[in-house]
């Protein structure tokens, strides 16, 4: 056997792992950012739902608050 051969085949099979790793990762950042954008996890109907349940009645202004700082966050 060929130490010198199976080390390098070696090194390839690594170096392959770990760069499919890095480039799968950075595109399923970007897909869940992209999803994220798209359907947000939470709206206006969940933040009033949420401020009515904490006894609170919420008006527009305040949910659009709410809004732009969630929006923020996402970005």
């Amino acid at each position: 056997m060929d130490w010198g051969q199976f080390l390098l085949d070696l090194l390839k099979f690594i170096g392959g792992l770990i760069a499919g790793g890095v480039i799968g990762f950075f595109l399923a950042r970007n897909y869940m950012k992209k999803y994220m954008k798209k359907n947000p996890p939470i709206n206006e109907q969940m933040i009033k739902a949420m401020m009515t349940q904490m006894g609170r009645t919420p008006s527009q202004k305040q949910v659009n608050q709410m809004m732009k700082t969630m929006t923020k966050y996402m970005d």
